[in-house]
């Protein structure tokens, strides 16, 4: 199998350990905001990262204005993240997926750039913002119908502007208070994206197709995250538990790093095109 991927040359030392640890096994991968960096959409937690106080879904529920507020700025986010492309780092996890060595894939991010590029067996751990979910009746919609909707209501939302696209695919919005937030075309209920908010749990059935995608595996792989959210962490202690050998891929430290048998501090994106160089010919 042949890729155009772009890739480093070996010789890196913790590189070629981790291809030697990763080759002749079957692969669990965890992705986290750091394999999307190269796709345009920044980091949480990476160097540079501004300060956040996100929406928490406690806060969405309890105020109108405060979903007025978050739909105006994730619906001007939308617009740059839904037109964000998969990366070298995206390509080679599904060339991997394609050539066996990956079995499953497990991401902490909701850009749905996995999928796009040719992933299958991805579980999204936080949900999708290309989904939109009645919290009433739990009737999904497609994200583009909503925003369509959403633009036809409040035509000025569309005015071109220039708007730095948070993480998690909103803006800073400063006066939300005339929007008009659609609402479920089914029983009329609030809508909110597909995601998991900061203060809900991963659903169970979510974070136990996660677990699966590790329990049948021989490695996990960690690429792009600093396993500061616990649902990441409890994937790190089932492998740990099973006697998997773990690999971590980020710039910098992560929670996982002494649980890890092989840190490859680098780039994502040119690490998962070795890995892919090496492994999916």
């Amino acid at each position: 199998m042949t890729s155009d991927l772009e890739v480093p040359v070996r010789g890196h030392a913790a590189l070629d350990q981790a291809i030697d640890l990763l080759r002749g096994a079957r692969v669990a991968v965890l992705t986290g905001a750091g394999v999307s960096t190269d796709s345009g959409i920044p980091d949480y937690r990476g160097e540079g990262a501004p300060v956040r106080t996100p929406m928490t879904f406690q806060a969405f529920l309890a105020s109108e204005a405060a979903r007025k507020r978050y739909w105006a700025g994730s619906h001007l986010g939308w617009r740059a993240f839904g037109a964000a492309r998969p990366n070298t780092g995206h390509r080679a996890l599904a060339l991997l997926e394609a050539a066996g060595v990956v079995g499953g894939l497990v991401t902490q991010n909701v850009d749905g750039l996995h999928r796009r590029a040719g992933s299958r067996h991805v579980v999204e751990l936080h949900g999708g913002m290309d989904r939109v979910l009645c919290l009433t009746c739990g009737q999904q919609f497609a994200r583009q119908a909503v925003a369509d909707r959403l633009a036809a209501l409040n035509p000025r939302i569309e005015l071109d502007g220039e708007f730095a696209v948070n993480p998690d695919g909103d803006v800073d919005v400063d006066d939300a208070a005339s929007l008009i937030v659609p609402d479920c075309t089914v029983c009329g209920g609030i809508l909110k994206p597909d995601v998991v908010f900061f203060g809900e749990f991963v659903p169970p059935e979510v974070f136990e197709a996660a677990a699966s995608v590790v329990r049948g595996s021989d490695v996990l792989l960690v690429a792009g995250s600093s396993l500061v959210v616990n649902s990441g962490m409890r994937l790190i202690e089932l492998a740990r538990r099973r006697h998997l050998p773990i690999v971590v891929v980020n710039r910098g430290i992560t929670r996982g790093d002494s649980r890890a048998a092989v840190k490859v501090d680098a780039g994502t994106s040119e690490t998962l095109a070795a890995f892919a160089a090496a492994l999916a010919s």
